[in-house]
């Protein structure tokens, strides 16, 4: 697959094996390491960083024909953040020098990063000590849960190696555990990229349920917010969806709140 087989990549994803933006990634992965691709058997689409204890954990090798080249790829039966677990405990002959998760479908922005299991799995990458990368392309919500072949990947992968790259070449600084990346869909290799922040607005929004009783089956689905222009400018949201640039977020495992805490302390003890 490469010819930088010193260079081991750990891919998965959370919309599971069979995704073409998984494969995507394998291929221009491969151009700078060799790719392991491990991934969840089934779609796991905002399963976050869940590690259920009903999942089964199977693991299915299995060959598989993609770029003209024959890959062995094993199916994980569990989330994107067990499958990453399963990878480095029981499949790699060592660890990663590089989690990619992704690429997924639909972009993945502000507060919902915590339901993402594309940020799910590469945070947990990042907590067992890998650098990681979690990728995604803005797409539109009905291609959430598909493998449609409509949805051009090509550009997304160029930015997933070039991230890669960058992340393999030296440590990112203090704090910076994971770099979360969102590609607009009519981004080009020449797109420009921008660090961002979290956005602490909804990108999306929950849909109540349309059913005549809580007898009948429903679920909460979602749409954009419809607040999405009140987004502040240094935003992940502003930067992918009114700027059109690449979204370069540094995210962190310590997910304290970033203030005083001596402070905060006396101001708890001032209510109590």
């Amino acid at each position: 697959m490469s010819q930088r087989e010193d260079i081991q990549i750990l891919l998965t994803n959370d919309d599971g094996i069979q995704s073409p933006g998984l494969w995507m990634a394998a291929r221009t992965l491969s151009e700078i390491g060799f790719v392991n691709v491990v991934a969840p058997r089934d779609q796991f689409s905002g399963a976050g960083r869940s590690l259920p204890s009903n999942s089964d954990g199977l693991i299915r090798p299995q060959p598989m024909h993609v770029n003209g080249k024959d890959w062995t790829v094993y199916a994980v039966g569990g989330t994107p953040a067990q499958a990453i677990q399963h990878a480095v405990l029981e499949i790699l002959p060592r660890k990663p020098d590089l989690v990619v998760s992704g690429i997924n479908y639909g972009e993945n922005l502000g507060t919902a990063i915590t339901i993402s299991g594309t940020v799910g799995a590469a945070l947990e990458g990042a907590a067992l000590g890998i650098p990681s990368l979690a990728i995604s392309l803005e797409t539109g919500v009905e291609y959430h849960l598909s493998y449609s072949q409509d949805i051009d990947f090509s550009t997304a992968g160029y930015f997933a190696a070039c991230f890669g790259r960058l992340l393999l070449r030296q440590p990112m600084p203090f704090d910076v555990d994971v770099l979360k990346v969102d590609v607009p869909r009519d981004a080009t290799p020449e797109t420009p990229w921008e660090v961002s922040r979290l956005s602490r607005r909804r990108y999306y929004e929950p849909v109540q349920p349309q059913r005549r009783n809580w007898d009948e089956p429903g679920l909460v689905a979602y749409r954009l917010s419809q607040d999405a222009a009140e987004h502040e400018a240094d935003t992940d949201v502003h930067i992918l969806a009114f700027k059109r640039r690449v979204a370069v977020t540094p995210l962190s495992l310590d997910m304290t709140s970033r203030l005083d805490l001596k402070e905060f302390s006396r101001f708890l003890h001032d209510l109590s």
